[in-house]
């Protein structure tokens, strides 16, 4: 397992972010970092998503992933601007087999058994399950993840504050990606003050877990 995958374990959650404008990158990353949240995976839905990677890039300290990554192309773009791991919604084989072959770590989204083996057959530990709430949640996790003992899940999609700890609480569960820390509302009124706020209280939540 490579050490970005070990620091998501250890952290627990990635925040996952949508920016629409890049300036907002840098007084985002010092708001998780003052945070104790050093990490992100920014979401490719927006077209500041390049720029806001590199511009995240510039803060070693950050875990800093690239998001929705549909295409090989947006892979390539995603780590020439600092992206050290990759997260697609659902499992692309020519994104996942480009991932593989070059050695960038990628977690793509399943959510059904077929799905998950498609993934141990290029190798891969660690997978999304997505979206998580959508698709039955934490029981629906727990009987997919039956006959895959060998694999674990970073569940995204309907993760909150109130749901987490149930979630990090099973022990096929990886981390959880959410969103509810950097809300787009805060980060485009330049709330980064809440976002720290609300992030220094995810971080002891996810301690209980």
């Amino acid at each position: 397992m490579t050490d970005v995958m070990k620091r998501i374990n250890q952290l627990k959650l990635v925040p996952v972010v949508a920016l629409d404008n890049a300036k907002d990158a840098a007084p985002l990353a010092e708001a998780l970092i003052e945070g104790g949240l050093p990490c992100a995976e920014v979401t490719f839905r927006t077209a500041a998503a390049a720029d806001a990677i590199k511009a995240m890039s510039k803060y070693p300290e950050i875990c800093l992933g690239a998001g929705t990554v549909l295409s090989v192309d947006q892979v390539k773009q995603a780590v020439d601007c600092g992206a050290t791991y990759i997260v697609s919604p659902g499992f692309n084989p020519k994104v996942v087999s480009y991932c593989v072959e070059n050695k960038i770590p990628i977690t793509p989204g399943v959510c059904a058994p077929t799905q998950v083996e498609m993934g141990l057959e290029f190798g891969l530990e660690v997978m999304k399950f997505f979206p998580a709430e959508a698709y039955g949640g934490l029981k629906t996790l727990k009987a997919i993840c039956a006959p895959y003992n060998m694999v674990k899940f970073i569940p995204t999609g309907g993760i909150n504050a109130s749901n987490v700890c149930d979630y990090l609480a099973f022990d096929k569960v990886f981390a959880c990606g959410g969103s509810w820390m950097v809300k787009q509302d805060l980060i485009t009124a330049g709330n980064f003050a809440e976002i720290v706020r609300l992030t220094k209280e995810a971080v002891e939540l996810v301690k209980t877990a």
